[in-house]
């Protein structure tokens, strides 16, 4: 089983507007269950994704939308306390851009996904601190929780593990891309983001645990599986190794 040689903490990337963002954007539940709408949310992501305060022309430019659709996105936020306003450098004439960050006090607004934040955190912080080998632990517990994700699911052949991995991994919300070479799935989302950016250890080794063994209970190779957390700007990567037939 592979696992990247660096886990994460401080991968940083670039976008098109030059501003420095890392890994996937954190799950987002369907527009009728959460407390704004789809493109207030997008704005949020961003930010929270960005590693350093961006402007509303930054933000405008990367999604596409005018930017005094932006600002009015970007003052709701800051008068829920979701998102920080702070004054930019001058240069040259005139006011200097304000700039925005997601706040550290107040990153989800769903209270569901807060609390499952919230447990996961307590959990992970505890293996790091308790366990003499937290990646193997993690991986480990990431493997039983796989087997109950699967449990009952009949073992078919390897070319059909990989897609039915992909779908599983899509129902739980990580958004899977499978790249053209088909070995490659990018996975654009993650249920646990806050908790894996802090305890990136922990998490991602519990969460490539769990695609190894999803991918074993139909039909494949456990030690083919390989996870790159914050691979990219676009998310972290799960690799399956070739093994004689395609998904």
């Amino acid at each position: 089983m592979q696992a990247s040689a660096e886990w994460p903490g401080a991968r940083q990337f670039t976008t098109l507007c030059s501003v420095k963002i890392v890994g996937p954007a954190p799950v987002r539940h369907g527009a009728d269950r959460v407390p704004m709408t789809p493109a207030r949310a997008r704005v949020l992501e961003f930010l929270q994704q960005s590693v350093d305060p961006v402007t509303a022309s930054d933000l405008a430019r990367h999604l596409g939308q005018h930017a005094n659709t932006v600002r009015e996105h970007l003052d709701a936020l800051v008068e829920r306390g979701l998102a920080v306003r702070s004054s930019g450098d001058s240069h040259g004439r005139g006011r200097p851009a304000w700039r925005f960050s997601a706040s550290g006090e107040t990153r989800e607004p769903d209270a569901r996904v807060r609390d499952y934040a919230a447990l996961a955190l307590v959990l992970a912080e505890h293996v790091s601190r308790s366990s003499r080998h937290p990646e193997a632990d993690a991986r480990a517990a990431g493997r039983a929780w796989g087997g109950l994700l699967t449990d009952g699911s009949d073992r078919r052949s390897p070319r059909s593990a990989r897609g039915r991995t992909v779908a599983l991994l899509d129902e739980m919300g990580f958004d899977p891309l499978v790249r053209s070479r088909g070995d490659e799935v990018l996975l654009r989302r993650c249920p646990l983001l806050d908790v894996a950016i802090q305890q990136s250890q922990v998490v991602c080794s519990a969460h490539l645990g769990m695609i190894a063994a999803a991918f074993e209970a139909h039909g494949g190779d456990p030690d083919r599986v390989g996870l790159v957390p914050f691979a990219e700007a676009g998310g972290c990567l799960a690799t399956f190794a070739a093994s004689g037939g395609s998904a």
